[in-house]
Parts: structure tokens; sequence; C-alpha cells
């Protein structure tokens, strides 16, 4: 009798190379939910009352980009002259 592998409701993380850049995700994964393919980001933080360590998550149906919390895509950021050095790029999407 051969089992064949679920990945529904499963997942996996990995450490992420941030890049000397702190906002950047400390893990980075993917994972199945409800059949529905979905990329992980995930943060170490740190308890302001108990100073204990979690993790905070971010879950992305992969290829949608970001949602809001109320799960439609995020409108893209407008960037302009005054906002360029703030914006928040993503530089897997840029074509060189």
């Amino acid at each position: 009798m051969t089992v064949q592998y679920d990945p529904n409701m499963k997942g996996v993380l990995f450490p992420n190379d941030k890049q000397g850049n702190d906002r950047r995700p400390d893990y980075r994964g993917s994972a199945v939910i409800e059949g529905v393919d979905y990329n992980i980001s995930a943060w170490v933080k740190k308890s302001k009352k108990s100073d204990d360590e979690y993790l905070s998550l971010s879950f992305e149906k992969k290829g949608e980009g970001r949602l809001t919390r109320t799960g439609q895509p995020a409108k893209p950021q407008q960037v302009t002259e005054d906002n360029w050095a703030t914006a928040d790029f993503d530089d897997k999407k840029l074509p060189f």
C-alpha cells in the first residue's frame, strides 16, 4: 500500500538573508491552506510585557502580492519625488 503525501495544512519556514535590511523577514517560506498556496514571512519579535520572543507571521497568496487586513490586494504605492527614498520597493519584481 502506497501512502501519498498530502501537503494541505502544512508549510515550511527557512532563515532569510536580510541583506542588511532589518525590515525584511527573519524567515520566509510557504504553506498550503485549504488547497491554496501561500508565501509566509516571519519576524522574530520580543514581547514588551514578558520579554518573551515570538514569531509575527504574514501570509500572502502566491501570485497576488501584498494583501490588506481585509484580504483585498493593497493599492499600489504612489512613488513621488518627495517620498521615493522611503517608498517600500519589492526588489524581486524589478526586471534587472
